[in-house]
């Protein structure tokens, strides 16, 4: 192939528009858009506008108004979700904190990928319910966010911004209000170059020409007030292209958000939403007045948008290719203003990789990058395989290809009518672990810690193994840059072909099996740890265990051998605790060859988001209890997902897990006590028509111990205790510091077998409890009373009755968060309530 189609300088040019173009494509399956994806593609190229919309956790984004801003206005569209989402409850699985953040973050991404438009974060984490911006800052950091959120603004630079809440607290929660009220700040934040101007090294000031609430009313069904002096706009219009209105694409990006039971049904017809101004320029007639929406807004660039609209009216759905000349025109024009002025214009390097990505489709050309294995060690040789189909009469060829940040390979290669062309290559692995950038450092209470800016914002990293592709038309012809992330990809033979990010995994994971473990005496407890290989060649060296004064390990230390990957050695260590209460943490390490391995392996893989990797050291915590119980068999009726009953087998109860046909026919009078898990009756149907059973075990004896369900339309008709009570979502402490009143001391549950006092509630984590009961009959008696600072005490969170010869307990405390971190006092609590009646 003659050489002078690399083109060193051009290549180069390239790769630094490849750079600057905003948040890299992720790791996910290849895709080849159809004929209307393609033109609708094509016509969004034409239009400048940008807008981003902010709001405070995912799912709190209005997918119906960013369908209809993406797709159908073909505005640069994207959502800033303050949090990832870390907080909250999972209703498909047991991953809580951190975890569910990660896949709450996937959940986004996945929506985002429907809507249409782009995702960003700040360092905030969710840590709960908020009653009020004040708190919410308070443990965030008010400037900390805020920082965040103007950078967020002059990297993406939006004409428009939409707050999702008010500023005025109706929102409901302290994070919502907090969102809108640093929209507000940062708007103005944004362009003043005193503030934070540690940004500008990186970014330019920015002004947005308006600021807008999306406003509603809190009724719903019911129109925002003075929505006739409001501007408004019909998301419920129907695009011809995606077959489909905007909002049937909302419904089908916010079922997305699964681990949030958000299946949403497909609405259809005129739907208003109403726009209330905040700041900046008023607007009159369109939430877009006076904002340039075409390429006059870019110097130079009337001639790029005259061979756009030309490609965009004269486009063939049947014959797409034809529209590759004008199209590469336009192309090679936005090169030469990219090579005139740098660094690039933001719009220049944004549309030139939009308009790749419309000739890639229009040529039907297929490009794919994967890997032998889906993990490689740091600094390894990786095997990559890179296969591109021109599926078109276009003339193509591939010039050279690489990862990003290394030296190009020459490849010369005509890419004639569907002719794949494949080319191997090897390249080392990057030195760092494919640790989420956001979870390598210890956390503060409120924010993550970051230490690169440029991170700040993005989603995710990018691909660990990320290739550029360098594609030229003809002979010296216009030179396109593609960047295609390294996958791993196998076929099922039930799900066909399928694709995972190829992740930098440590040499050997260290894994500590249990997670807490809670000694209620001074006897041992078994600690058991694994090493997996990840090298081809024998690893050997010690496994021990490292832990405080006062705590000892039998044995201390295990030679241990792995003979190549995935070879995994098993080891159990006995661990005492001391005589007195307390906690510690106990910390697993793997030492061969000069190399210490302190970190584990941890995959979370649901189906309607990529599989996600992290690395979690290799720790437990260690907690010693003062601690009695009083009976030994409990059965458990799981519900949304939780780790109590693992929590209750460490400190010596057998826990069965009972099936829908258990609470229909089991004998129930074997166990001790029978728990409800986490929204049981909300996701076990057939809890209902065994309430009577249930309810006759506890008469006869039992212990029935029923935790928080959400008050919501699966629990309508349900009455899950012997006589009524009525929970709602206002009723909650969300400080896990709140003072706790005893409000019947005297009551046998609080004092056998362990004594309860005040005491019991220091330590705990994230919130006293949710979803109180506010009305309850006369013949339950509560037990406790807290409240969040100015709020007046609420006493419904834990409700106890004596029915027969049994006992009955409702708790809305949040045991799920408490025992499975390990809390003494929530321990005692809980086995007293286990306990209740026994002897």
């Amino acid at each position: 192939m003659n050489k002078s189609l690399a083109r060193p300088s051009t290549v180069a040019l390239l790769l630094l528009l490849l750079f600057l173009a905003a948040p890299p494509l992720r790791a996910q399956r290849p895709t080849s858009p159809d004929a209307a994806e393609t033109e609708l593609a094509l016509r969004q190229l034409g239009v400048m506008g940008s807008v981003l919309y902010v709001g405070a956790h995912p799912d709190d984004e209005n997918t119906a108004l960013l369908a209809y801003l993406a797709r159908g206005r073909g505005v640069r569209t994207a959502y800033l979700s303050l949090t990832r989402g870390d907080g909250g409850q999972n209703l498909i699985g047991t991953e809580k904190g951190e975890l569910l953040g990660l896949v709450r973050t996937q959940e986004l991404l996945a929506a985002r990928r429907v809507d249409g438009a782009e995702q960003f974060f700040t360092r905030a984490i969710d840590f709960g319910f908020s009653k009020s911006p004040e708190e919410t800052f308070r443990i965030w950091g008010h400037d900390a966010v805020l920082s965040d959120v103007v950078w967020v603004i002059r990297r993406f630079r939006p004409d428009l911004i939409i707050t999702r809440f008010p500023t005025t607290g109706e929102g409901g929660h302290g994070h919502h209000t907090a969102s809108a009220i640093l929209a507000v700040e940062a708007f103005d934040a944004a362009g003043d170059p005193a503030r934070f101007p540690e940004q500008l090294k990186y970014v330019e000031v920015w002004k947005p020409k308006r600021l807008v609430w999306n406003s509603f009313n809190f009724r719903p069904g019911e129109k925002p007030k003075d929505a006739d002096k409001l501007l408004s706009v019909d998301v419920g219009e129907y695009s011809r292209l995606l077959g489909k209105s905007y909002t049937e694409v909302a419904a089908e990006s916010r079922t997305m958000h699964k681990s949030q039971g958000q299946g949403t049904p497909s609405r259809r017809g005129s739907a208003l939403n109403y726009f209330a101004h905040l700041k900046g320029e008023p607007a009159t007639k369109d939430i877009f007045d006076g904002v340039d929406l075409t390429w006059r807004r870019v110097r130079g660039g009337d001639a790029v948008g005259q061979l756009l609209a030309e490609a965009a009216q004269k486009y063939d759905a049947a014959n797409p290719q034809a529209s590759l000349p004008l199209l590469m025109r336009a192309y090679a024009e936005l090169t030469r203003m990219a090579a005139s002025k740098l660094p690039a214009d933001e719009w220049v390097s944004e549309k030139r990789e939009k308009l790749g990505e419309v000739i890639r489709a229009c040529a039907g050309l297929f490009i794919e990058a994967t890997a032998s294995e889906p993990y490689a060690t740091p600094g390894a040789q990786v095997k990559i395989t890179t296969t591109l189909v021109n599926r078109s009469d276009f003339p193509l060829s591939l010039v050279d290809l690489g990862l990003i940040g290394s030296r190009p390979t020459d490849a010369g290669a005509e890419l004639k009518n569907n002719q794949p062309v494949t080319q191997e290559l090897t390249q080392a692995a990057p030195g760092d672990y494919s640790q989420p950038y956001w979870l390598r450092e210890e956390p503060g209470k409120g924010l993550y810690v970051v230490n690169e800016q440029t991170l700040i914002g993005t989603p995710e990293n990018s691909p660990p193994l990320d290739m550029y592709v360098s594609v030229a038309t003809g002979e010296g012809g216009t030179g396109i840059a593609f960047e295609v992330p390294v996958l791993f990809r196998w076929t099922d033979r039930v799900r066909g072909d399928l694709y995972r990010p190829v992740v930098v995994v440590p040499e050997v994971a260290v894994g500590v099996e249990e997670k807490t473990l809670v000694f209620p005496d001074r006897q041992p407890k078994q600690v058991r740890v694994t090493l997996k290989s990840n090298v081809a060649a024998e690893t050997a060296g010690t496994l021990r265990l490292k832990l405080p004064s006062g705590w000892s390990a039998s044995p201390a230390e295990v030679p241990a051998a792995l003979k190549g990957r995935d070879e995994e050695f098993k080891a159990t260590f006995n661990v005492t605790p001391p005589a007195g209460a307390g906690a510690a943490t106990l910390a697993a390490e793997f030492e061969s060859g000069g190399k210490v391995f302190t970190r584990g392996m941890e995959e979370i893989d649901y189906p309607h988001i990529p599989r996600q990797t992290l690395f979690p050291l290799a720790e437990a915590k260690l907690v010693r209890v003062d601690l009695q119980r009083r009976g030994s068999r409990v059965g458990y009726v799981m519900g949304s997902g939780d780790e109590i009953p693992e929590a209750l087998r460490q400190v010596g109860y057998d826990v069965q897990l009972l099936s829908d046909e258990d609470l229909a026919n089991a004998d129930l009078s074997r166990f001790d006590a029978v728990i409800t898990g986490v929204r049981a009756y909300n996701t076990r149907p057939a809890i209902r028509p065994q309430q009577k059973r249930l309810l006759e075990y506890v008469e006869r004896g039992g212990t029935l111990v029923v935790q928080y369900n959400t008050p919501d339309r699966t629990l309508e008709g349900a009455q899950p205790g012997p006589y009524p009570f009525k929970p709602t979502t206002e009723d909650r402490v969300t400080d896990e510091e709140a003072a706790v009143t005893v409000l019947a001391p005297d009551d046998p549950l609080l004092n056998a077998p362990n004594k309860i006092t005040p005491a019991d509630f220091d330590g705990w984590v994230q919130e006293r409890g949710l979803y109180f009961a506010h009305e309850w009959d006369a013949r339950y008696t509560p037990l406790f009373a807290s409240h969040d600072p100015g709020e007046q005490d609420l006493k419904g969170s834990t409700l106890v009755a004596r029915v027969g010869r049994g006992t009955y307990v409702f708790t809305a405390l949040s045991f799920f968060r408490q025992l499975p971190a390990g809390v003494p006092g929530a321990y005692r609590l809980f086995v007293n309530m286990i306990s209740a009646g026994k002897k």
